[in-house]
């Protein structure tokens, strides 16, 4: 039996049955608005979020009371402002916009959120946040990496890149499966041409480069003139695969120790007593 997932496309009433529910579970894709070279759309990081989350509700939905958010378009992408194209957000603005989202979603009955994530520029900010957030509003709340969560099988299915780059064979595969009027394979070859080495750094270091500083020529990580929509979809099933595999595993979703609470240092560290 079809279960309408996606929350947008439910009224109120239905979403607030659902948020009743034990076990109730919020999914929030996020990505990014920003450029993918001259082949691909700016919205790509979102619409493969919101794919793989809206592909992993549909197959747990039958049971556990979930609904997917319509996906964020905003994330961290200031690295990508030099090729236009790119709306970004600040990391004060991003942790206070899901906040909100959080607030209005423990208001509304959900006691757990995922939150899927299509854009690398996200990762470090979700982590900060992800913590500070579960304290705060006492709920489990996790940010996962669909491209990262299935390595083997992505692997396997891709000919010239083992993962995502940027705008490389994997993501232009996966838009070409779940987007295609959007994109312009007659632009893979120059997407691709003429992209010299950037700089990069060592393993467990930091700094704030540009993409201009590390793919100058057309922003593009990778080499999309091999996707192909079959790979796509082959991709996202995979993703959707782990993503379900997630929210089955219950070790993800015990409550947060409440560790600011007054006298927390004084009580058990083998339990949450």
């Amino acid at each position: 039996m079809f279960v309408e997932v996606e929350w947008e496309k439910l009224t109120a009433p239905e979403i607030r049955a659902i948020a009743a529910r034990r076990g109730a579970l919020a999914i929030l894709p996020i990505g990014s608005l920003e450029q993918h070279g001259p082949h691909l759309p700016v919205i790509t990081d979102t619409a493969s979020a919101s794919a793989a989350a809206i592909s992993a509700a549909r197959l747990v939905a039958d049971e556990t009371p979930v609904v997917v958010l319509p996906g964020l378009w905003l994330g961290m992408s200031e690295h990508h402002l030099p090729f236009g194209g790119t709306i970004t957000l600040d990391f004060a603005t991003m942790r206070a916009v899901l906040g909100c989202i959080v607030r209005s979603l423990v208001s509304g009955g959900f006691g757990r959120l995922l939150i899927v994530n299509g854009h690398g520029g996200n990762i470090d900010p979700l982590a900060v946040a992800v913590r500070e957030m579960a304290v705060e509003y006492g709920i489990p709340i996790v940010a996962c990496l669909p491209w990262g969560m299935a390595p083997d099988e992505i692997a396997a299915i891709m000919v010239t890149d083992l993962g995502a780059g940027h705008a490389c064979e994997g993501e232009a595969s996966l838009m070409l499966s779940i987007m295609p009027g959007a994109v312009r394979t007659e632009n893979f070859a120059s997407a691709w041409g003429n992209q010299p080495d950037g700089q990069n750094l060592p393993p467990h270091t930091t700094r704030f480069y540009s993409f201009s500083e590390r793919r100058p020529v057309t922003g593009t990580m990778g080499d999309p003139r091999p996707a192909t929509a079959e790979k796509g979809a082959a991709i996202l099933a995979a993703q959707a695969n782990a993503v379900a595999a997630l929210i089955r595993d219950a070790a993800a979703w015990t409550p947060p120790d409440q560790v600011w609470a007054p006298g927390r240092g004084q009580r058990s560290t083998m339990g949450r007593d």
